[in-house]
């Protein structure tokens, strides 16, 4: 952010409390301290600048910054724009960013953190959401035949580097398991007590609650095998891979048996971080029919295979699926890059009285796919030699000595682990937290492009359609395309007095729009349910 020395930080963009709460009425979190605690000179200045700001040219200033009006750091870019006639080629008009408010275009940041940005995070996992949805109930330009296709969740587990402390939990009888408040099992019961080579008795009988800062952490940091973990983590994408090449030639070969034409597999996939530091994977699988002359068309698999043939050959794959990473100095015959016991295949459909449905797995899957590794106490950005050493250290916790093997072992000298420093800030893991085969279902490129073209519509006037056949003919037509020659001019909003208006009139928007949701719903269940007489 660039702006006056005794501007604070800028302010978050959704409700809630991060440090202490923010006492101007009707704003979001705050990141930075209670007002009233700050110099009076700071204070002052947001007080101040959010004054000035909210005088003439206010509502100017507010239509112009609305894209990006929830966003806690967005992009300032500065610049021409020129409106150019898709036929002739003629630039019709250019607009220089000094004539508009503030000189400067802002953009929303765009991260899929929610951490970084809760605002942007939010577009990002209800747009996951929908993607996710659409390739198991259909829409979003997928056929709605796409809900008789088997399917499975399943969830793919790392190996075990060396025993941390756990919180099981046998039966759950909590509704919401975020806020699960069951009774565990002891963490690591013992018959006979052991120590290890460094001393440390290999046993813990504590019932760890869900918040304990002891979840995760080794019972022993000298005997954990932190080089293999970060090498695990950032070979898992080719496990991955090799993974699902090795479910569709088995449900190939039965199909082969039993007479009946090839198929393929569609996914969705988020990546969470577990509380040790190691990546897991949450993966919908869907079987799909192949067509040979057709390979972009989404068929119905042949009749002869079910849900139970696309569970077993997820187990048969998880189990047989593995390779070597490469030799390294650390390691000369290479570090075994194979998936844990515990795997988890659950049959979904949309039929029946099935538990888990279409909607608790897209919530599931967008869910994680705004995480990083904030959950093992890790948030830093991409690391270089200056900063490592503020995280890494081979003697210390058990974050600090994954983020100092990855630093080690991605050496220049040792080729082939290059990726292992430059994704240290991600303990190894340099994936996307959110993938989907090619023709599971709608793109986030299409979704965003639908949300232009909303916003487009709301700008003319225009009632918004989402089917594509009864869209407004002139949104379609387009005889002109508008280019942008910008640069970048900064990121963050000018002074905490422009953070404080903008998010503030995002908070208020969003509340709205979920009021309105919220009497939509009221008012359907009303429709539907027959007053009693």
């Amino acid at each position: 952010m660039t702006s006056s020395p005794s501007a604070p930080s800028t302010l978050a963009l959704v409700p809630g409390k991060t440090g202490q709460q923010l006492t101007f009425p009707g704003t979001g979190a705050n990141t930075e301290p209670d007002p009233a605690r700050l110099p009076a000179d700071v204070a002052l200045f947001a007080r101040d600048t959010a004054l000035t700001r909210g005088g003439d040219g206010y509502f100017a200033w507010l239509d112009h910054i609305w894209s990006a009006a929830g966003c806690s750091a967005p992009v300032r870019l500065h610049g021409q724009v020129h409106t150019v006639d898709t036929h002739t080629g003629q630039v019709l008009s250019t607009l220089p960013t000094s004539a508009l408010p503030d000189a400067v275009i802002y953009k929303a940041c765009g991260n899929r953190r929610v951490t970084v940005c809760p605002s942007c995070a939010e577009t990002y996992r209800r747009d996951a959401y929908q993607l996710v949805r659409s390739g198991l109930a259909g829409g979003k330009g997928v056929s709605e035949s796409v809900s008789t296709h088997p399917a499975v969740f399943a969830t793919f587990t790392a190996p075990t580097f060396g025993p941390v402390h756990t919180r099981h939990v046998r039966v759950h009888t909590c509704s919401d398991k975020t806020r699960c408040t069951c009774r565990p099992e002891p963490c690591h019961a013992r018959r006979t007590l052991q120590t290890c080579p460094h001393r440390v008795q290999q046993a813990c009988f504590a019932r760890h609650e869900a918040t304990d800062p002891r979840v995760g952490q080794p019972l022993c940091l000298d005997c954990y095998d932190h080089d293999h973990h970060v090498v695990w983590n950032n070979q898992a994408g080719e496990l991955w891979r090799r993974t699902k090449q090795a479910m569709e030639r088995h449900l190939n070969q039965v199909a082969r048996r039993r007479g009946l034409p090839r198929i393929r597999i569609a996914h969705g996939k988020a990546a969470e971080y577990q509380r040790r530091g190691a990546v897991h994977f949450h993966v919908l699988l869907r079987l799909d029919g192949l067509d040979p002359d057709d390979p972009t068309a989404v068929l119905p698999p042949p009749d002869g295979l079910t849900v139970d043939d696309l569970q077993e050959a997820v187990e048969h794959a998880a189990t047989v699926t593995g390779f070597t990473a490469a030799t390294h100095a650390e390691k000369p015959g290479g570090w075994p890059i194979v998936w844990g016991d515990q795997l988890d295949v659950r049959p979904l459909t949309l039929r029946g009285d099935n538990p888990v449905t279409d909607a608790m797995v897209a919530a599931y899957l967008a869910k994680y796919a705004t995480k990083g590794t904030e959950v093992t106490g890790h948030a830093s950005r991409r690391l270089n030699p200056e900063t490592v050493e503020q995280h890494a250290n081979r003697t210390g916790t058990h974050t600090e000595r994954l983020i100092a093997a990855c630093w080690d072992l991605g050496d220049p000298d040792h080729p082939g682990f290059d990726g292992l420093r430059r994704w240290a800030h991600m303990l190894g893991f340099g994936g996307h937290f959110f993938t989907k085969a090619r023709r599971y279902s709608t793109t986030f490129a299409a979704l965003r492009a639908a949300r232009v073209r909303y916003r487009r519509a709301q700008d003319i006037g225009h009632e918004y359609v989402a089917d594509a056949v009864t869209r407004q003919p002139d949104l379609d037509e387009e005889t002109t395309l508008v280019i942008g020659d910008l640069s970048y001019a900064g990121s963050g909003w000018r002074t905490t007095g422009d953070a404080l208006l903008a998010n503030t009139a995002a908070d208020q928007a969003r509340k709205r729009r979920a009021a309105g949701r919220e009497e939509i719903a009221h008012q359907l269940a009303t429709e539907q349910t027959p007053i009693a007489a």
